[in-house]
């Protein structure tokens, strides 16, 4: 479990910088059978569009980079 989420770790630090970009920052709280959980900060937070951020970008980055990961999730 921890080589997954050394491998999540590494592909978020791929999206970070865009995210960072807009004002706002991602976290890896956990990989528990291929969800990924993470959590949002900044502007991510209450921006109306982080959904679409999350499922059309992060998860689809994630399921390209990190072979396991069926699905990403936000928790606040």
């Amino acid at each position: 479990m921890a080589a997954l989420e050394a491998q999540v770790q590494e592909a978020l630090q791929v999206i970070r910088p865009a995210i960072q970009m807009d004002g706002g920052d991602i976290q890896l709280v956990g990989v528990v059978g291929g969800r990924a959980t993470v959590r949002l900060f900044g502007t991510c937070e209450s921006c109306p569009i982080s959904p679409v951020t999350l499922k059309g970008g992060v998860e689809r980055i994630l399921k390209e980079r990190v072979p396991g990961i069926v699905e990403v999730v936000a928790i606040d």
